[in-house]
């Protein structure tokens, strides 16, 4: 009788006992994955995950260079502006200096010119003086005259005294004119206490 043996199981050999090598049916579990799969799994996910990070990375490193380079063309167009405009102001400086030496050099101009003025009409408003120097000794004033009267002098001075360029005005010396022989004239020298210029 022939026995055909449809399973495709070997037979055990009769008469022989011992250990039968089992063969997994298919459909029955077997021993599960090996652990080279699990290592060759977590190097798969371990070369995604770093992929990942290191385009991350990438990605933030470009970005960054990219602001950094931004900001180096506002830093120089920055300085560049910073620089002009501490041109301009240095330029608008020096030209305000040059504006208060002018607008000084009137005002010292002017000075000496009112005080002639002054002096020029005291003495046009006091009848019979003549002055015949002045000399400028910074804090005061010494003028030197003729007259033809003491009363003349003495109105000179008052008059001098009125104004407001002078704190005090003395009279430091008179005396006759020995050269005057047609009438009696007075030689007199005036010392004029300046008043402190105003600021």
């Amino acid at each position: 009788m022939i026995r055909i043996n449809l399973l495709g199981l070997p037979r055990q050999k009769k008469g022989k006992r011992g250990a039968v090598a089992a063969v997994a049916e298919p459909g029955m579990p077997g021993e599960g994955p090996s652990a080279l799969m699990f290592i060759v799994a977590g190097l798969i996910i371990g070369a995604g995950v770093l992929f990942y990070l290191y385009h991350d990375a990438n990605s933030k490193a470009e970005q960054l260079a990219k602001e950094t380079e931004i900001a180096n063309r506002d830093g120089a167009r920055l300085t560049t502006v910073k620089a002009k405009y501490e041109q301009e102001k240095t330029e608008a400086d020096a030209f305000g200096k040059r504006v208060k030496v002018i607008d000084q050099l009137r005002a010292d101009q002017s000075g000496p010119v009112k005080l002639l003025s002054t002096i020029g009409e005291s003495v046009n408003n006091t009848d019979a003086v003549w002055l015949s120097q002045m000399t400028d000794k910074g804090t005061s004033l010494d003028i030197d005259g003729t007259a033809l009267s003491t009363i003349a002098v003495a109105n000179l001075i008052t008059t001098l005294k009125h104004t407001d360029y002078f704190k005090t005005v003395e009279i430091k010396s008179a005396a006759q004119d020995p050269q005057s022989k047609e009438m009696t004239a007075f030689q007199f020298t005036l010392v004029c206490e300046k008043k402190p210029v105003k600021s």
